[in-house]
């Protein structure tokens, strides 16, 4: 190609920095997987994430739930909240910032997925596939966010008790049907 005068010299190339993203990540066998997520837990074992604490600069609960206002129509804001009114499972179910903003004080395994945000028994489903197959899934993505994949479960897990007691089981069903020992799959 001929120089001409008004052509503008080319910048130099530059390695871009960034991290590698999953499909470049060299293949690690099941073994492997399974070895690194053992490790991660033993950084943090299962014990550590039963309970909760409050933080001591926790944000007012309140605030956190009328800032969700900010770009709603107005008018369908109290119909928002009335149904947010009508039982602990609807204000649950309409709180997902609130319980984000408490977990993020909560250890995690460092492990972060493109979370629901919003995984609770209300916001499952089943599904037909274009193959015909039906699946079971996740129907409500509205709060997704990149999290630790912890949250996810701990909110699922928390809807259970919660929907438990909205249907007035006891609280030992409630938490047996939250855990391993109420779980299906043994």
């Amino acid at each position: 190609m001929k120089k001409t005068p008004d052509a503008k010299p080319r910048a130099p190339k530059v390695k871009a920095l960034r991290e590698k993203t999953p499909s470049e990540e060299p293949y690690r066998s099941p073994a492997e997987r399974r070895a690194e997520g053992k490790r991660l837990r033993d950084n943090v074992p299962r014990a550590e994430h039963s309970g909760w604490k409050t933080p001591e600069e926790r944000r007012d609960p309140v605030e956190l739930v009328l800032a969700q206002n900010e770009g709603r129509l107005l008018s369908l804001v109290p119909i928002r909240h009335g149904r947010m009114m009508q039982s602990p499972f609807a204000f649950y179910r309409g709180t997902a910032a609130l319980m984000a903003a408490d977990l993020a004080h909560t250890p995690n395994s460092g492990l972060r997925v493109q979370a629901c945000g919003d995984a609770h028994l209300s916001n499952f489903g089943v599904f037909a596939t274009p193959e015909r197959n039906v699946i079971f899934d996740i129907n409500d993505l509205d709060e997704t966010l990149p999290a630790p994949w912890e949250w996810d479960l701990k909110r699922l897990t928390a809807s259970v008790v919660l929907a438990g007691r909205h249907i007035q089981l006891k609280q030992s069903e409630s938490a047996g049907a939250a855990t391993r020992r109420g779980a299906l799959i043994p």
